[in-house]
């Protein structure tokens, strides 16, 4: 077991500190030894050969000036004399300071000054015994990150600036920071519609959206700049037109992490591509198929594509299901659930938190031997308020909720996104809000799942949720098919004769758009033409 020996040195008695670091550095598998407090350079010498361990931990606390003093010849006293150890220290920052004009701070591995985050600390510990047993880098496959960062979540975040050389830069910075796990490339609109036909491109609308790539040698420079600091995966969305080509574009060049596809969508019913809704359906399928056949992860973000045009709870977690079970069906073997918290932004925590705890228990019930899901959790993005403060707020809190499911990704959107697209900067400091709120969870939270009103209505949800799905099943009149769930021309009936259906749907190609909502205590239910509310059974039986 790789060892540390840590110790408060010169007059410093303050040890508070250095507790707190070694009890870290034992969660993650050190083995540790604290040596005392106020202890003279000439007793860790001695301590240091006696303990042989590889890394030593010294803390300071006091002031600047007697600072100089004490370490004013430590690297030939000490660190000369034991030149494989790693030495970090713990202190203030005008200690940090004084010391660093000083030239003497490079003596040390890592400085830390009391304002880091656990996970900070964590992420040092990790990344120092994958150093010491001779592995450079984090895990480069999903499964294995997740793994390697428990009980921590990856943290994932979207990012395309208007040009290729902003976005390199901005990879690079991002990578160095050491915070986000995932890097999912945003492409501009053109990108994502015409990557293989250019020549449809609208030029006036290049970099809306995401960034401008052109070509797969954009897509490896992307790749290129993640490669520092702590790796990051990159992934990338699906685009909407020529999806299994461009598939196999983003496993060559970014080594795509996991693919996100949707089942209905970027279709005739968003106008994001002018796929007719079953053709849609079918070549979302094939990419499903084509990912489940490579081994890689698959993401179906199906469901909050409903919230975010305002469909019941009800019909979200039913699109839930029907996501996750067509990917089951298309031989994905690990599948990537995303719950998108705070969709709508009218929805409130209690009927949020029930409405993901509905979604999750039907998606794992399909689990088996040859399927499983990754709860991957995130903020809504139009429940961030236009203040930016308030953005902050409503991040930090949202993630709190998040946690509730204990994901093992959280997609973290950034506090500004209200007002414009994300910056290196801003994805630090949102980055430092999310581990700060999940910093505290880890630490002990009361279980809101208990709340009784949170179970009775993820009950409800589950009930009204399967009513839906049988009701889509009942579509194949002649049972023409062997599993209905899976025909794009039954899934394209449901969504046409409003089994599945939105408000903002009204007036769409391929869609049924008559459904009316309303929110009741926190809850999007179905209304009738009067705006009297009305059970599930009745909203289907009225079709």
């Amino acid at each position: 077991m790789r060892k540390i020996l840590g110790a408060a040195v010169g007059s410093c008695v303050h040890v508070a500190g250095i507790m707190s670091f070694l009890n870290i550095a034992r969660s993650c598998g050190f083995e540790t030894k604290f040596f005392g407090q106020a202890i003279d350079i000439a007793e860790l010498k001695n301590q240091i050969e006696k303990y042989d361990p590889e890394i030593v931990a010294l803390s300071y606390r006091l002031s600047p000036e007697s600072a100089l003093g004490l370490f004013n010849g430590f690297n030939d006293s000490v660190v000369k004399v034991f030149r494989e150890k790693t030495f970090i220290l713990g202190t203030t920052k005008p200690v940090a300071d004084i010391l660093s004009e000083a030239g003497i701070l490079k003596l040390f591995d890592r400085v830390f000054t009391g304002g880091e985050p656990q996970e900070d600390v964590e992420n040092y510990l990790t990344g120092k015994k994958l150093q010491l047993s001779g592995i450079k880098i984090p895990p480069q496959t999903l499964t294995k990150r997740i793994s390697f960062k428990k009980p921590w979540p990856l943290l994932r975040h979207h990012f395309g600036r208007p040009t290729l050389e902003e976005t390199i830069k901005g990879i690079k910075k991002i990578s160095k920071s050491g915070l986000i796990d995932v890097v999912s490339i945003g492409p501009d609109q053109n990108a994502q519609e015409f990557f293989f036909k250019p020549e449809k491109m609208n030029r006036l609308q290049d970099g809306a959206g995401g960034v401008p790539v052109r070509g797969p040698e954009d897509f490896r420079k992307l790749y290129a700049a993640s490669r520092c600091g702590n790796y990051p995966l990159m992934r990338c969305y699906s685009g909407t037109n020529d999806i299994l080509k461009f598939a196999g574009i983003l496993l060559e060049t970014i080594n795509n992490a996991w693919c996100a596809v949707p089942l209905c969508w970027y279709s005739e019913i968003d106008a994001r591509s002018e796929r007719k809704l079953e053709d849609a359906v079918r070549e979302n399928q094939l990419v499903m198929k084509w990912h489940g056949q490579e081994g890689i992860p698959v993401e179906v973000n199906e469901s909050h594509q409903w919230s975010l045009r305002y469909t019941t709870d009800a019909i979200a977690v039913a699109a839930a299901y029907l996501a996750a079970y067509n990917a089951k069906k298309m031989g994905v073997r690990t599948y990537v659930s995303q719950y998108m918290f705070n969709t709508p932004r009218e929805t409130s925590f209690t009927m949020d938190l029930a409405k993901m705890l509905a979604k999750i228990e039907l998606i794992e019930s399909l689990h088996d031997d040859n399927f499983y899901s990754i709860r991957e959790s995130r903020t809504g993005l139009f429940s961030m308020p236009a203040n930016l403060n308030k953005g902050k707020g409503q991040l930090g809190s949202s993630t709190l909720l998040q946690m509730q499911i204990e994901p093992s990704i959280v997609h973290v959107v950034a506090y500004c996104e209200s007002s414009y697209a994300a910056k290196p900067d801003d994805i630090t400091q949102s980055s430092e809000i999310v581990i700060k709120a999940i910093e505290n969870y880890l630490n002990g939270c009361p279980d809101m799942k208990a709340d009784s009103n949170v179970r009775d209505r993820k009950k409800a949800l589950i009930n009204d949720a399967m009513l839906i799905i049988g009701k889509i099943k009942s579509l194949d009149k002649g049972c023409r098919f062997e599993d209905p769930l899976t025909e794009p021309e039954i899934i394209g009936a449901a969504v046409r004769c409003g089994i599945l259906d939105a408000p903002q749907l009204a007036g769409a190609s391929g869609a049924c758009g008559k459904l009316k909502t309303m929110f009741v205590n926190g809850a999007n239910v179905p209304v009738d033409d009067c705006g009297n509310t009305l059970t599930e059974y009745e909203r289907l039986r009225s079709l």
